[in-house]
């Protein structure tokens, strides 16, 4: 397990407040600037995460960190933004919401949470290379995030490199519920084909859908927005 060295422990003065958290910061000498806008931000490299040393803490925005909550640090995203971070091995995906600052170790662009760590499965690893895109809409100088507790929400169960693997899960799961589909997802050198669950409107609905599909046997489901 590796624990992050990645958020800001003691930011600069004012930087709690709501217009803070948009000003130039400095972290062990070196200044970070950050940006007015989310909107089409998409970034490659190395996620992290960060857990109990900092759980119960202040993040930068004036928060008590959650290890628990689907949260995470980035150095100049705006804080508010939702983050879709896709690992990059496999395909598999959460969205996490940005309340805190950092990784501040080179070749690290996001801190998880515990909690969306374990999502994706990098908990164990400690850091695993990740793509992240930023899912909110800038109007004028405020972040408009996405209401992701209405809307079109699928739980993924499975990604396959061998296409017939995934139809025979599908086909298998088809005969409970209406609703399976397989997308797919191309890292570049390999293309991905994820099997999900769809048909729920909220996500406190898809989180009964992963249950329930836990308790049938499949593991590891987890949830993704339409």
């Amino acid at each position: 397990m590796l624990l992050s060295a990645g958020c800001a422990s003691a930011p600069p003065q004012g930087y709690y407040t709501k217009q803070g958290t948009q000003r130039a910061y400095q972290i062990d000498g070196k200044w970070y600037s950050p940006v007015d806008s989310s909107n089409g931000y998409e970034e490659d490299g190395i996620a992290s995460w960060y857990g109990k040393d900092f759980h119960g803490k202040k993040t930068s925005n004036g928060e008590t960190y959650n290890m628990y909550a689907m949260t995470a640090a980035h150095k100049t995203l705006p804080i508010g933004t939702y983050v879709r971070v896709i690992l990059l091995d496999n395909g598999k995906e959460t969205i996490v919401r940005i309340n805190d600052r950092g990784p501040f170790v080179k070749g690290r662009i996001i801190d998880l949470s515990y909690k969306a760590a374990s999502e994706i499965g990098i908990a164990d690893s400690g850091t695993a290379r990740v793509k992240i895109a930023a899912l909110g809409d800038a109007v004028g100088d405020k972040l408009v995030a996405r209401d992701y507790q209405h809307g079109n929400f699928m739980v993924q169960v499975g990604a396959f490199t061998i296409k017939p693997n995934a139809t025979k899960l599908r086909d298998s799961l088809l005969q409970r519920y209406s609703n399976v589909s397989i997308t797919t997802y191309d890292r570049g050198d390999t293309v991905f084909y994820r099997v999900r669950v769809g048909g729920a409107v909220s996500l406190k609905e898809a989180e009964r859908l992963k249950g329930r599909l836990e308790t049938e046997g499949v593991e590891s489901p987890f949830v993704v927005a339409d």
